[in-house]
Formats: structure tokens, sequence, C-alpha cells
């Protein structure tokens, strides 16, 4: 096992990079927790700080589709499941079978959309209550509370972690599009 440090003084090993190399094919995150102000003097060695890692191998990768939700736009899936995670990828307030949207409503796109994140949740196995992070963007931040008293209907306590944006511009000028990150059993 490899640890990492935040400085030279602690005597610990650094990550070899070229075992991350071999050993996993896909690194998405590794990081390292600080220590600031610790006594660079100490002459025992300090506990490794905690390191952590995610992989993918491409092997564990699927694509989710259904005709239940809007195609992709683009060349992107609607979503994917890798390791035991599902990540959805923006979802528009579209009609699937016209591809065209609900209405103007910013609160319509809200509804169209996380009705249609809920077949594709359903798709792969998952369903609210498997979502642990959404990231919702807006065409205007003054629509926050209109989307939030609908958002709320769909995802029970405890939330998931979010984001929210006012963004410049949405594909086909949508007012809202949400992702999402779920796990799976």
């Amino acid at each position: 096992m490899a640890w990492c440090t935040a400085s030279r003084s602690f005597n610990a090993p650094a990550i070899d990079v070229g075992v991350l190399r071999t050993r996993t094919p896909l690194a998405a995150a590794v990081g390292c927790a600080s220590m600031a102000g610790a006594n660079r003097r100490r002459s025992v060695r300090s506990p490794p700080f905690a390191c952590i890692s995610a992989s993918a191998s491409s092997g564990t990768k699927e694509a989710i589709k259904t005709e239940k939700a809007p195609a992709a736009l683009g060349p992107y899936s609607q979503a994917i499941k890798a390791n035991n995670m599902l990540f959805v990828s923006g979802v528009l307030g579209l009609i699937p079978e016209t591809g065209k949207f609900v209405s103007e409503s910013v609160e319509e796109q809200t509804e169209q959309v996380l009705k249609n994140m809920g077949e594709i949740l359903k798709a792969s196995g998952a369903n609210y209550s498997s979502v642990v992070k959404t990231t919702i963007m807006l065409a205007d931040l003054k629509d926050f509370k209109k989307v939030n008293e609908i958002y709320a209907k769909y995802f029970e306590a405890p939330a998931p972690a979010r984001s929210t944006y006012q963004v410049a511009a949405l594909p086909l000028d949508a007012r809202i599009e949400i992702e999402c990150i779920a796990t799976l059993q």
C-alpha cells in the first residue's frame, strides 16, 4: 500500500505512480489530507495520512438506455453504470415521444426533467432514494425557489447533496437541466 504525505518531514513513502498505472487502469481521484502547522521537528514518525482513490475498469462500465426518457442529444449515454454507481447525464424537460419541451414554463420543465430522470434511474435498477448527488443548471437563478418546491416532492430526507448554478445557456434553450449520481445495490 502506498502512503502520501503533506510534508517531506514525515518520512513516509510517496505514491509510486508507476504502481498505480499497472494496478489501476483509470485513477479517478487521489487525495491526501494535510496537517497545517504540524510540528516539523518531531523525531517520532507520524502516522500516515489517509489517502483515497477510485478506479474504474472498462469491464465494469455499462451504458443505460431507455425509450421512456429522451434520447441523448449527442455522443453520450443517458447514464453509465460503473462500480455500483450510476452517473446520469444532464436531463432536459423533453417529452420522450416527441423530443419537444413539455412547455416553456420552468415549473413544467422541472417536473418533466424529474420524471425523465426517474425513468433512467428505474432502467438501471435505482430510484430517487438511491441518488446521492444532483447538479441543477438553470437558465435563470431567479427560478431557484420554484424549482425547489417541485424538487422537494421527489427527494425525501436525507436529500441528496446538491449544487445549483445559473448558466449562460442550456441545450435547445432549456430552462433547466439536472444530472445526478446514484448508488446501486
